[in-house]
This record gives structure tokens, C-alpha cells and sequence, in this order.
């Protein structure tokens, strides 16, 4: 026989009968993640990336951040990551290597700053565990800046070293064979 009704009803029909698939799920995630790229101005390139965060809480839900860490972000006043913190964190938090460019005042530092204490996990007494180079001393200084106040309450200790006799008189002479 025949089947009769009316269009309304026969599109009724046909979205009971079309169950999202997981290709069109996954289809439809990654277009909300590129919109959402889009509207904060995230260029990114690369194969199998991790998806942007939208905010800081995210980063302690997914990815396990130091708790401490998480109350100094809020108390440093970060209340939403910027563009660069938004894609940059988590392709750092999942070991990937990264170029990143921003404008001044962006926040690159904090960007960088929070998957190095996060993968350090804990502080250890096995010296130097990580290194940051900077092409300059007010780049420096800000770094360290912003690593101690990040850092405030989780037993890291932060070292900012500019000059080797200085290293030498506050570790120790044998700190360079060492480290």
C-alpha cells in the first residue's frame, strides 16, 4: 500500500529515522572548534591537535593542574585565558613542540609558564630540572616574576641566573660541573 501524509508529518519521519553518526558528531565538533578558533583570531597548524580551552577551569578538569597553581591564576587576577593561552596550554600540556608569535602583552609567559610547573609536577632535591633561556635580562626578570607568583605555595624554587660568578657565590663552586 500506500502511505499517506502530510509533508510535516513526513519530515517528522525522516529525522526519526536519521540517527547522528560519528563521523557527522565529530564533523559538527570540529566545526564548533574552528568557529570558535575563528572568533578569537587562533591560527594553528600541525596534524591530531588537542583542542582549545576556553577557560582556566578546564585546565584542571582535563589536565590535571596543580590545584595550587589553579588558585594562583585566579589570584594573580586571570579570570579568561587569552588567544595565545587558549591554544598554546594545552598543545604544550600534551607534550607537543610549539612556535607560537603574539603581540606584546598577549600572555605568552603564562602560556608556557603553566605546562612547565604542570609536567615538573612536584618540586624534587635533584637540582635544575628545567631551563627557560631568555635574549634578554627584562624578559628574564619578568619570567621569574611571573614562575614565583605561579609557582607561590607548591615548593618550586625559582632561579634567575645572569651572571655565572654569581651562580657560583649562590650554588656552590662546584654548580657548574654539577648542572
Amino acid at each position: 500500500g500506500i502511505k499517506w501524509m502530510s509533508s510535516l508529518e513526513a519530515k517528522f519521519e525522516d529525522a526519526k529515522d536519521k540517527k547522528p553518526t560519528a563521523e557527522k558528531l565529530e564533523r559538527l565538533r570540529r566545526e564548533k572548534i574552528n568557529r570558535f578558533r575563528n572568533q578569537h583570531r587562533i591560527n594553528i597548524q600541525g596534524t591530531d591537535l588537542p583542542d582549545p580551552i576556553a577557560t582556566f577551569d578546564q585546565l584542571q578538569k582535563e589536565y590535571k593542574v596543580h590545584p595550587k597553581i589553579m588558585e594562583n591564576i585566579q589570584a594573580a587576577g586571570f579570570h579568561v585565558p587569552t588567544p595565545i593561552q587558549m591554544q598554546a596550554i594545552p598543545v604544550m600540556l600534551h607534550g607537543r613542540e610549539l612556535l607560537a608569535s603574539a603581540p606584546t602583552g598577549s600572555g605568552k609567559t603564562l602560556a608556557f609558564c603553566i605546562p612547565l610547573l604542570t609536567h615538573l609536577k612536584q618540586p624534587r632535591n635533584k637540582g635544575f630540572r628545567a631551563l627557560i633561556i631568555s635574549p634578554t635580562r627584562e624578559l628574564a626578570s619578568q619570567t621569574h616574576r611571573e614562575l614565583v607568583k605561579l609557582a607561590e605555595g607548591t615548593g618550586f624554587r625559582i632561579h634567575m641566573i645572569h651572571k655565572a660568578a654569581e651562580a657560583a657565590k649562590k650554588f656552590g663552586p662546584k654548580s657548574s660541573k654539577k648542572f
